[in-house]
């Protein structure tokens, strides 16, 4: 019989207990003129042009949205090139030469605790916004609308979950900068006026829950809970999340701030730390670089705007002579490379580098697994069979393919190998449902 997968494989191992490495001071970085959620841009920089860490080089453009783009170096503009964006996209980058000073821009001063208390929600939103602090665990919503919101919020869910195998770039962040997270999320609950916050990891790992107890103890007056969840995959989906923390179920096209709930990355409150306590943006973040086809796994701690190819090299480079397979960000949503010319940005949280294994599409067989194992209850054959009809009525008022989280589960259980989620991805993309 055909049971439902929640459980994937877990090679968490191969860094989840490594230090993290620093190199935080490359010869150059690449910041992107567009992204993922902004299509457009604007540079108010040139070539030859001295900027500072913080300093606001240009604008991007989104569709409801203007987003800062901000040079994590000081040092000298030097030209435009092209490089790899983390949705796979061949994009332009300003580079700049790093003049390894760390000349910081005049606005990056430290707030007093006092300060910080008398800051009201509409400073939170204006300094969010000014830093272009955004979700940091990929989805890139800028964090100053989420503060915007008019409902009122009771709790606050902070995501360390991390669900994606081989990803521990999270479990890091919080094994090493406790309390940089209990100090955002404090920044977070005065923003929003909530009267709870929830860290949420998951239950398998203890040595989570003792770090984050043992640095609890410094904040005696945070209402501040540790809550353990699943193990299983889409644990760290806000919606499976806010289920398993608070037994509340979000309807489809609800969002989670109607329930009083609200959702940030670990990574995004850290980030929240750094802009509301030194008025700085998120300048350095945790990666991880890990797979088979990488010769030494590992957790680093970059500067926004490292090349991918110098952390290979870190890392020793290529592991054999296989082709490799490249995927930038987690195994079931990341985005696969065609080659390692990419750039760290603000929401990549890993690399993977895999040794190529080829894999025959089969016909379906109708076992249905990919239906009993997706989250959100869809029939990914069926999708599949709409797209190749060219089908957008029976997607979005039948297939309800707007629904999909692209998690990936469909492909990972398919018995005939076939890549469901590309033909769930081509689905939104047909009913203008994803950027093309």
């Amino acid at each position: 019989m055909i049971e439902k997968t929640k459980e994937i494989a877990n090679v968490r191992n191969l860094t989840v207990s490594l230090p993290t490495i620093r190199y935080v001071d490359p010869d150059y970085i690449y910041m992107g003129v567009t992204n993922a959620r902004c299509s457009e841009g604007e540079i108010w920089v040139k070539v030859g042009d001295h900027v500072k860490v913080g300093q606001t080089i240009g604008m991007r453009k989104g569709p409801f949205f203007d987003q800062p783009i901000q040079s994590t170096v000081s040092g000298e503009v030097v030209g435009i090139v092209k490089k790899f964006h983390r949705n796979g996209k061949l994009l332009d980058f300003y580079k700049i030469k790093n003049d390894k000073k760390d000349e910081f821009v005049e606005t990056a001063i430290e707030r007093t605790k006092e300060e910080i208390k008398k800051l009201t929600r509409e400073d939170f939103v204006q300094i969010t916004k000014d830093m272009a602090l955004v979700g940091l665990g990929g989805s890139s919503f800028p964090t100053y609308i989420k503060l915007q919101t008019k409902d009122p919020i009771d709790t606050i869910l902070i995501n360390a979950v991390e669900c994606e195998p081989y990803l521990s770039a999270d479990h890091r962040l919080v094994m090493e900068f406790p309390y940089r997270i209990y100090n955002g999320i404090s920044y977070a609950m005065q923003a929003l006026g909530a009267k709870r916050a929830y860290i949420c990891i998951k239950k398998k790992y203890q040595d989570l829950y003792d770090c984050l107890s043992i640095a609890k103890t410094r904040f005696p007056d945070l209402n501040c809970e540790i809550k353990r969840v699943g193990n299983y995959y889409p644990q760290g989906w806000e919606i499976e999340l806010i289920h398993s923390a608070l037994g509340i179920r979000v309807p489809a096209g609800v969002l989670p701030a109607k329930l009083g709930v609200m959702v940030f990355n670990v990574s995004t409150i850290v980030g929240l730390y750094k802009a509301i306590r030194y008025n700085i943006p998120v300048v350095k973040r945790n990666f991880t670089l890990t797979g088979d086809g990488i010769t030494v796994p590992q957790n680093y701690r970059v500067r926004l705007g490292t090349s991918l190819q110098e952390l290979i090299e870190m890392s020793g480079g290529y592991k054999g002579d296989d082709n490799k397979v490249l995927i930038l960000g987690g195994p079931m949503m990341g985005a696969n490379l065609v080659r390692d010319d990419a750039v760290i940005t603000k929401t990549c949280t890993s690399c993977i580098i895999l040794n190529e294994h080829k894999f025959k599409e089969e016909p379906c067989v109708r076992c249905a697994s990919c239906v009993y194992s997706c989250p959100v209850g869809l029939q990914p054959v069926q999708i599949m069979q709409a797209v190749k009809n060219n089908d957008k009525e029976a997607l979005e008022k039948k297939l309800n393919i707007k629904a999909c989280i692209l998690c990936g589960m469909c492909t990972y259980t398919c018995t005939s190998k076939i890549h469901l989620t590309e033909y769930c991805r081509k689905a939104k993309k047909m009913i203008g449902g994803v950027k093309k």
